[in-house]
Parts: structure tokens; C-alpha cells; sequence
């Protein structure tokens, strides 16, 4: 059986949401060499309307791109923790932005300040996106810390590489700071060592 594993990272537009779906694609496709698919729908609004970014990492090449029940769900805000958090599987994992999170419908979750992360250590708010995907990269064995500083490095505009290395190591310390997360067993045949 094929292994897939489903992400929806989710939040506002003007949060950065389709730019975080987009670099974990590519960290886990082009820096980690897996099969992966990603897809983004957003409201009609250019910012404060919704935004989705899904990707699908599997072992083999993918027939279906969009998320059917999600693994992981990462929310920056409360609307979309509360818009999504049902289509989890029952033992998926919920990580939410503490700082715009406040009623998390679930036990099983893991609350980082993403914003406050960005607005207090690094003085610029709008990088909570890549605090987070800092973060995703030491909670879950889907994608090596080392893919996501690549693709984050590769993506962001030029002259800002020093902040936005800053924010992924800010996530990576927050992420140390809270329990590790228990991955089902198909997920270690999928991962490297170093992850």
C-alpha cells in the first residue's frame, strides 16, 4: 500500500500562507527528493480572507494533489483552526499560532507564538510563516531541517536571507520547547536520519 501523508497549512491572506505551502513542497520535493504535490485556493479578498495551502508528500508518484483527510494541520488563526481542525484523521496533528489561537478544540495539540515569535525576537511580524515552517521542520520527520532552510533560502527575497534564517532557527528552538510528536511507522521509512 502506498504510503501518503496530507498537509493543510491555513490562515489568512497577507499571512503568507501559499508562500509557507509552496516552500515545504519544495524543501520535502527538490531538497529531500520525495514525491509531493501542493495546491492553494484563497477568498476573494487579497489580504484578511481565507487562505489554504495543501500539500501531499507520498512514496510514489501522486494521482490526487488535494488533501482528503489531513495528518497535519497548521493553523495561524482562529477561523481556520475552527474551519478545519474536523477535517483531521482521528490520529492526525493539530499546530496552531498560540498568539491568534486561543480556543483549540482539540487535546491533541501543539501551540507555538508564532506571531509573537516574529513580532517580539525578530521585529518583523510578517516572517511568522517561516517561524513556522522553522518549527514544522524539527516537530515532524516529514521534511529535514536542512530542506526547508534550502527552499526558504531560494525563495525569499534577496537581502533578507539573514532574517529569514533567523526566523526558521527562532521556530526550531520554539519547536524544542514542546513535546515531540509520535509519527505512525510508515512515516520512518519515508524520512532520513539527520531529520
Amino acid at each position: 500500500m502506498a504510503f501518503r501523508y496530507d498537509i493543510r497549512l491555513s490562515g489568512s491572506g497577507g499571512q503568507g500562507i501559499i508562500l509557507m505551502g509552496i516552500i515545504l513542497a519544495e524543501a520535502i520535493g527538490i531538497y529531500d527528493g520525495r514525491f509531493v504535490a501542493q495546491t492553494q485556493s484563497y477568498g476573494p479578498e487579497a489580504r484578511g480572507g481565507s487562505s489554504k495551502a495543501e500539500v501531499v508528500v507520498s512514496d510514489r508518484e501522486i494521482d490526487y494533489p488535494k488533501a482528503l483527510q489531513l495528518d497535519l494541520l497548521v493553523a495561524m488563526n482562529q477561523r481556520s483552526c475552527d474551519e478545519y481542525y474536523m477535517d483531521l484523521k482521528p490520529d492526525g496533528i493539530l499546530v496552531v499560532d498560540s498568539t491568534l489561537v486561543k480556543q483549540v478544540p482539540l487535546s491533541r495539540a501543539y501551540r507555538i507564538p508564532f506571531t509573537r515569535i516574529a513580532r517580539e525576537e525578530l521585529n518583523r511580524e510578517m516572517v511568522a510563516n517561516i517561524v513556522a515552517l522553522g518549527a514544522l521542520s524539527r516537530l515532524t520527520p516529514i521534511v529535514s531541517a536542512r530542506a526547508v532552510e534550502s527552499a526558504v533560502l531560494g525563495r525569499v527575497p534577496k537581502g533578507t536571507e539573514k532574517l529569514n534564517r533567523e526566523a526558521l532557527q527562532a521556530g526550531m528552538r520554539a519547536a524544542r520547547k514542546t513535546k515531540k510528536i509520535r509519527f505512525p511507522e510508515a512515516i520512518s521509512e519515508l524520512v532520513d536520519e539527520d531529520t
